[in-house]
């Protein structure tokens, strides 16, 4: 399979396509391609069986394309996992360089590195890395935006996106710091969190959004 089939999979998959139906407008933007790129390539791969079309609505992955994306995640985070804890890459470089290694990595080069990294579960941003098998342990995490105010939490997964990273580097929030969640400003306005040291940090509202968190009694 060539690298550009591999990440169409995978952006179907990023994209909900496990379970709901992903548009040929948000393929156009995740990959930034044509609308008429997006429309023949979803016709090869329907032809052989990695997804299932639903007229003026979109895809999704059958289980034969979803066998296919999770062992694309699995190479992806994997070497992330690689790129952070052995070469020192901070967690919003790690993306590009895993997004080109991935394309170019056997099955039992993945297996060796799995083993060389100690079998880790998640990636410097807290996703699950799906099993050899393909199965993917379920977390059990809420959106920061929905708790509520004097709720104590740990952060266990952040958006990957690169200038988010970048954000969350400069406000200096990391996966399992702990906070409380001190007060939101009304309409959409900024979270204020306040760390265990007492240290305050304000984050926007949009940012919420792509912060997992466990809570803590």
């Amino acid at each position: 399979m060539t690298p550009n089939k591999e990440d169409y999979i995978k952006a179907i998959y990023e994209h909900g396509g496990e379970s709901d139906v992903v548009t040929n407008k948000s393929l156009v933007k995740a990959l930034s391609v044509s609308a008429a790129s997006v429309t023949e390539m979803n016709g090869r791969l329907l032809k052989e069986g990695l997804l299932t079309h639903t007229p003026y609505q979109g895809v999704r992955l059958t289980p034969e394309g979803l066998q296919i994306a999770h062992k694309l995640i699995r190479k992806h985070r994997l070497w992330e996992v690689f790129l952070s804890e052995k070469l020192g890459y901070d967690w919003n470089e790690v993306h590009a360089d895993a997004d080109l290694l991935e394309h170019a990595s056997s099955d039992a080069l993945i297996e060796r590195l799995d083993l060389f990294l100690g079998e880790p579960q998640y990636d410097p941003h807290g996703g699950v890395i799906p099993n050899k098998d393909g199965t993917t342990e379920k977390m059990d995490h809420t959106p920061l935006v929905e708790i509520k105010t004097g709720t104590h939490f740990v952060i266990k997964e952040v958006n990957d996106q690169q200038e988010f990273l970048e954000y969350l580097l400069h406000k200096n929030v990391q996966l399992g710091n702990e906070y409380v969640l001190k007060e939101i400003e009304p309409y959409e306005g900024p979270l204020t969190l306040q760390s265990t040291e007492g240290l305050e940090t304000i984050i926007s509202h949009k940012a919420a959004f792509k912060i997992l968190v466990k809570i803590v009694s």
